[in-house]
């Protein structure tokens, strides 16, 4: 049965890509189904009894069943059909990567109840952040769109660009989605601490994980302090949101693939 959802979920996804912008009711009811078949099989994929099975997919699947549904609530109040043709292709990808790369079951037994917790409010930080890392991306091609535009159109990408909204539209959803993701990150540290106390005795265990993702959270505040204090937006703003998801990335999703599909083993 899971299988079938997975199917379904990618099908879905891909067929949502494809769909006329005129078809917008249908579009919206069929991503709601999509994502609801991508939930199920997330869940049944991450939890098993006893123990959760982490892995870089699973993250990265997360991360897009996370973007799916900030797509869907912020189309309802901005027009983001060039981003409906970019998201749900990579969230088709994802669902398959689920199947393809299925991770290491890691044993709750013996570990603090707070582990559970931190590992949720991990990914969901890790996924909002991701969101905001593509969407600094959409507005750098956009930006690069306004400046190279022609006659001729440009083909897929080119016009899914000039379907999204005005670049001030698509800064201010980008800061909101950067203010969100940094308090679930926040969050993700000091439940980091008081797990990693509770479980190695010590406030914060200095391995690769940690350094990385302290240095995203320094990245991200300076980011949000400079636009609340000086103002900072356009390439100071691109620029601090991908080196800030650039070392989440090496902190988990990135550390992950090297050794589950590099490597070939499994880590904590």
């Amino acid at each position: 049965m899971q299988t079938y959802f997975l199917i379904s979920a990618a099908v879905l996804y891909l067929v949502c890509a494809l769909l006329p912008s005129r078809q917008g009711p249908l579009i919206a009811t069929l991503t709601a189904v999509a994502w609801l078949l991508h939930g199920v099989t997330l869940w049944f994929e991450v939890t098993a009894p006893g123990s959760l099975r982490i892995g870089f997919a699973a993250m990265l699947s997360a991360a897009l069943w996370v973007s799916v549904a900030a797509y869907w609530l912020e189309n309802r109040n901005y027009s983001l059909d060039g981003l409906r043709r970019m998201v749900m292709p990579s969230a088709a990808v994802a669902v398959a990567l689920e199947a393809l790369f299925p991770g290491n079951l890691v044993a709750l037994e013996g570990k603090s109840v707070m582990f559970g917790w931190h590992i949720a409010i991990a990914t969901l930080a890790y996924s909002t952040l991701t969101i905001a890392a593509f969407h600094a991306v959409l507005m750098a091609l956009q930006e690069s769109r306004l400046h190279t535009r022609t006659a001729a159109g440009g083909g897929f990408l080119a016009s899914a660009l000039d379907q999204l909204p005005a670049l001030l539209t698509m800064e201010k959803l980008l800061f909101r989605m950067i203010g969100f993701g940094f308090i679930l990150l926040s969050l993700t540290v000091l439940s980091g601490i008081v797990f990693s106390e509770q479980l190695f005795g010590q406030a914060l265990k200095w391995d690769h994980k940690s350094v990385f993702t302290l240095m995203s959270w320094l990245l991200f505040a300076a980011l949000l302090a400079g636009r609340r204090f000086r103002g900072w937006r356009g390439k100071t703003a691109l620029t601090f949101t991908l080196a800030g998801f650039a070392t989440l990335l090496l902190a988990y999703v990135g550390s992950r693939f090297v050794f589950e599909v590099v490597l070939h083993r499994g880590f904590v």
